[in-house]
C-alpha cells in the first residue's frame, strides 16, 4: 500500500521517470503527480525533484503496478504545498465522429459541473482519468501535456 509522499520510478525508453503518490480519491483510485524529466544516467536528486511544479497529473494503480515489479518505489518524501490540494481535473466524452469533446465537465476529486466549452486556462486542468503503465510511458516518453491533447 503506497504512503502519501511515495516516490516511485517507471522505465521508460528515454530513461527512468518519476512520480508522486499523493493520495487515493474513489472513485478514480491512486491520484499520482507526475515529475518533471527523465533520467538515463542515475537517479536524480529527489528531495529537489519532489519540489518541482507537477508536470501532469492521472490516476494510476500504484500497488497493482508496484506488486506486478512495473515500478520501483525510490523514496518517501513530503508532499509540497504546491501538490496538496486536489487539483480541479476537467471530463467529456469524445465525440464519435470528430474525437472532440463539445460539453466539458470540471470535477474537484468531490463534485463535478458542466461547463461545456472550455477556455485556454482550462485546457491547462488535468484530465480526468485512469492510466495503465502502458499509457503512462507512452504518454511520458512523447512528452504529454494536458494542454496538448488532441480532444
Amino acid at each position: 500500500m503506497a504512503r502519501t509522499g511515495d516516490v516511485f520510478a517507471i522505465k521508460t525508453a528515454i530513461g527512468d521517470a518519476y512520480f508522486q503518490f499523493v493520495k487515493t480519491i474513489a472513485p478514480m483510485g491512486s491520484l499520482i503527480r507526475v515529475l518533471p524529466g527523465t533520467y538515463a544516467d542515475g537517479q536524480p536528486e529527489l528531495a529537489s525533484l519532489v519540489e518541482r511544479e507537477t508536470n501532469f497529473w492521472v490516476f494510476f494503480p500504484v500497488a497493482a503496478a508496484h506488486k506486478r515489479g512495473i515500478i520501483r518505489e525510490v523514496a518517501n518524501g513530503h508532499v509540497p504545498e504546491h501538490a496538496k490540494a486536489t487539483p480541479l481535473f476537467r471530463a467529456g466524452i469524445p465525440n464519435q465522429s470528430t474525437g472532440k469533446v463539445e460539453n466539458w465537465w470540471l470535477w474537484d476529486g468531490e463534485k463535478e459541473w458542466k461547463v461545456g466549452k472550455i477556455t485556454e486556462e482550462q485546457r491547462r486542468l488535468p484530465i480526468r482519468s485512469a492510466w495503465n503503465d502502458t499509457a503512462l510511458v507512452e504518454r511520458i516518453e512523447s512528452g504529454w501535456l494536458p494542454e496538448n491533447d488532441s480532444r
